[in-house]
């Protein structure tokens, strides 16, 4: 048996094994991990093709699964065609689809070769949620492979990219922010030097511009009231600079856990860990930032099963929970201090009604500049939302 008819085997098999999860698993890449530590057989580059054809298999779930049971070939033809041209996945492709034109970069022209439908890689409820999300150019960049941004942590970025070079690995700056840093060639940021010594983190760069839009001056001391493992609260920390204190929270300990490795690597001697516990309720800052728990819809090009296990009702939950937060924690912004909103969401009712909501709850809040909504085509990203108010 050849090498690719030998992988096409493992990727049935595999995409068998996961089929009844793949409509209603939030917790798909912990499966898939299960999956490849019970085989002892795959290596890293296995692990690389068949996670690229399975996530490409998520993307196009609406184009593949009915061809599984009756045109397997076709399903796999397919796949092959639409993944990334990575190292891993090269030799696969070239078997399976080079009798294939390359694949063109939109949905549309991609649905014309297939003879497929390109509405039907999107839920419809989100399309009413956000409709941009359904049409070109971010329907398009909604199924493409997700880039791998960095965030700078250093006046020199030589010191990094001079790495990078010496790696052999492509890069590029972000034009819109100067700290932002596309890694092209597909590799592991945390094995180099720049990563140990906290000089670079990983950062999506529509995470970046959301405090870029908020317009942080240095100073000030903030509350980071959902620091989770601590991207934003890094960023936040780097931006008041050494005059200003960032106090990080958050109910969940295993997160706060990992804030304090990231923190400690940074050398972020200006961020507070405070415990898991309820805040004082005169405890008041400068500055409140609620990047609130969501349904994740902003980042469903890297996390493509979230698109088929999200209901409508989880996003009603989702949206009811960021509104007792962000009333929690605007308790703690002092007169005449901000407020800044963010979700990893494009549905409008986690973000622009939540925000509507809130605001007729509580007129001592207005908005300081209009909210603004990152869309993923805009500058090759995540999804992001963020609105920055202000108390009287």
């Amino acid at each position: 048996m050849s090498l690719a008819s030998s992988q096409r085997k493992v990727f049935l098999r595999l995409v068998a094994d996961l089929r009844p999860h793949l409509r209603r698993d939030a917790d798909f890449p912990m499966r898939l991990a299960a999956l490849f530590a019970a085989n002892r057989a795959f290596g890293s580059r296995d692990r690389k093709l068949y996670r690229e054809l399975l996530y490409t298999t998520l993307r196009y779930l609406p184009w593949i699964e009915p061809l599984l049971d009756a045109e397997p070939d076709r399903a796999v033809k397919i796949v092959a065609w639409l993944a990334a041209d990575l190292p891993a996945t090269h030799g696969f492709r070239a078997t399976w689809c080079a009798d294939w034109p390359a694949v063109p970069a939109s949905v549309a022209a991609k649905a014309r070769h297939l003879g497929a439908d390109p509405a039907a890689l999107l839920p419809e409820w989100l399309v009413r949620h956000c409709p941009e999300a359904g049409v070109a150019p971010n329907l398009d960049a909604l199924h493409l492979r997700a880039p791998l941004w960095l965030r700078l942590q250093t006046a020199e970025p030589a010191r990094v990219t001079d790495e990078f070079t010496r790696l052999g690995w492509s890069w590029r700056r972000a034009a819109i922010l100067p700290t932002a840093l596309e890694l092209i060639t597909p590799a592991d940021v945390t094995k180099t030097a720049g990563f140990t010594n906290g000089l670079v983190e990983v950062q999506d760069l529509g995470s970046q511009l959301v405090l870029a839009h908020a317009a942080i001056a240095p100073g000030g001391h903030w509350l980071d009231a959902c620091a989770g493992a601590g991207g934003k609260t890094l960023q936040l920390a780097a931006l008041l600079g050494p005059a200003g204190r960032v106090d990080a929270y958050d109910i969940r300990a295993s997160a706060l856990r990992e804030l304090a490795i990231r923190a400690a690597r940074a050398r972020a001697a200006n961020i507070t860990i405070l415990p898991v516990a309820p805040l004082a309720l005169n405890a008041l800052y400068d500055g409140v930032l609620v990047d609130a728990p969501c349904s994740g819809t902003g980042t469903w090009r890297r996390s493509p099963h979230l698109k088929w296990s999200t209901t409508p009702a989880q996003i009603a939950a989702a949206a009811e929970t960021q509104r007792q937060l962000l009333a929690q924690f605007a308790r703690h912004v002092r007169p005449g201090g901000r407020l800044v909103y963010v979700t990893c969401s494009l549905s409008r009712m986690e973000n622009a009604e939540v925000v509507a909501a809130f605001l007729a709850a509580h007129p001592a809040f207005a908005p300081e500049a209009p909210a603004r909504t990152i869309l993923p085509a805009e500058h090759d990203t995540d999804g992001f939302f963020v609105a920055t108010l202000r108390r009287a």
